[in-house]
């Protein structure tokens, strides 16, 4: 069995943590950073190959994130000669997993049967709902199902969506019968799909079907210890999420919701995790907040994704210089049951756009980057997607163009400074012609 940091004897091997991710993972080489500073060896368990000889040349343990038992043996044998000192996963697929591994280590992590329900929508909204929180009207389409029939008997707008899909991909909302129907269709175009066949595991042939909710979008980022909750931030969501389609672009903290609203999306937040069964581990959470009710959207098992998690740097408390520490160093002293308490969140206005896809098509190149990255207050500007890469929008797309940090005084000037910065960008994007093949 694994054993804490604290029970190690002097001159004993070096702190190491399990790091359960997508080999695609944007996030991986940030806790790779974070764990060399700390002096903390990181084993990797990612979906490699498993027919190849150490391909990524990282030494991880190859899993399959849509073959959970069968991961799970293959971890804990690998575990058996290499213990370790905590578990951390990027991704939803790697949360459910890491719960899994850390019951069976003997490491505090969430409940895994909390982890598996938490990147269920249809599940999640049961555990809500039986705990008297605040849920939209739920339907669920199953396989087969005659998406024209359902559509005379619903109260439109309703939000059309998969049950195990996560950043809003194949999230549609319909206004009537008629777009129901052409939205339902295109759900099960993009489930059906090898890519996702091969990458999700979980229910593929449902749509869930829910009351639009008319309200203000927020994200909360947390810790859970032993089963309290300690909010590291609160993300505004500036760009009204409307639809047809939810792409988010703009995360700012603070957020400027008033204190009453924020008091509120806690409590709901602590409670919703409760009723899914999280208990000790990093949150990310989405909430509506209406004017007569904070609706949690999800609590997923795992940190913010992606690179945003660049946007939070902490401080230590009562301090305004020193020592800084980002969110993945942040977790690696959780995961190790080191006190993480005493950071919070660096003083000032900060925030991320991730750059949305203005249409599809093959990306050429893109401009103005210097531009936006001279700009003060603007920290970076990442550009993830690759020349000459197809990009594929919402609702069938699952990625971004890049993104952009920025850092000021006021929650009010970094929105002005990133969508600065994204003006001064422009790309060129060519349309994208299929290969057409000759029948001999």
């Amino acid at each position: 069995m694994a054993t804490m940091s604290g029970e190690r004897a002097a001159g004993s091997r070096p702190r190491r943590v399990l790091l359960l991710a997508m080999t695609t993972g944007y996030q991986t080489r940030m806790f790779e950073q974070a764990a060399a500073a700390a002096g903390v060896e990181l084993v990797y368990a990612t979906d490699r190959c498993d027919h190849l000889d150490d391909p990524w040349r990282d030494g991880a343990i190859a899993v399959r994130f849509d073959d959970q038992e069968a991961s799970l043996r293959a971890l804990l044998e690998a575990l058996a000669y290499r213990p370790v000192d905590g578990v951390l996963a990027v991704g939803d697929g790697p949360a459910a997993l890491a719960a899994s591994v850390m019951r069976h280590v003997g490491l505090p992590g969430h409940d895994p049967d909390g982890a598996a329900t938490a990147r269920d929508k249809r599940r999640m909204r049961a555990r809500l709902r039986d705990a008297g929180l605040a849920v939209p009207e739920v339907t669920v389409l199953g396989r087969g199902g005659d998406a024209a029939v359902l559509a005379e008997s619903l109260r439109y707008p309703v939000v059309a969506k998969p049950t195990t899909l996560s950043g809003s991909r194949g999230v549609i909302r319909a206004d009537d019968a008629t777009s129901f129907v052409a939205a339902v269709d295109r759900i099960r175009r993009l489930l059906a799909s090898p890519e996702l066949r091969s990458l999700v595991s979980g229910p593929l042939d449902v749509v869930q079907v829910e009351g639009y909710i008319d309200g203000v979008e927020y994200a909360l980022e947390g810790l859970l210890d032993e089963g309290a909750l300690r909010v590291l931030a609160i993300f505004d969501k500036p760009d009204p999420l409307v639809g047809p389609f939810f792409e988010e672009t703009l995360y700012v903290t603070p957020s400027r919701a008033s204190r009453a609203t924020q008091h509120a999306m806690v409590t709901a937040v602590a409670l919703a995790a409760r009723a899914i069964g999280l208990w000790h581990g990093p949150i990310h959470a989405e909430c509506r907040v209406t004017a007569d009710a904070v609706y949690v959207l999800e609590v997923a098992a795992r940190p913010i994704g992606g690179l945003c998690a660049r946007a939070l740097r902490f401080v230590r408390e009562g301090t305004m210089s020193g020592e800084r520490m980002g969110l993945e160093a942040l977790l690696l002293r959780h995961a190790l049951g080191e006190p993480a308490d005493g950071w919070v969140r660096e003083p000032g206005g900060s925030g991320v756009m991730m750059i949305p896809i203005p249409r599809g098509g093959v990306l050429r190149r893109v401009e103005g980057l210097e531009a936006a990255r001279a700009l003060p207050g603007i920290d970076d500007v990442v550009i993830t997607a690759k020349a000459d890469q197809r990009l594929v929008p919402l609702p069938e797309g699952g990625s971004y163009l890049g993104f952009i940090f920025a850092r000021a005084t006021t929650p009010e000037a970094v929105e002005q400074l990133l969508r600065s910065a994204h003006a001064e960008l422009s790309f060129s994007i060519d349309p994208y012609l299929p290969v057409l093949r000759s029948e001999t």
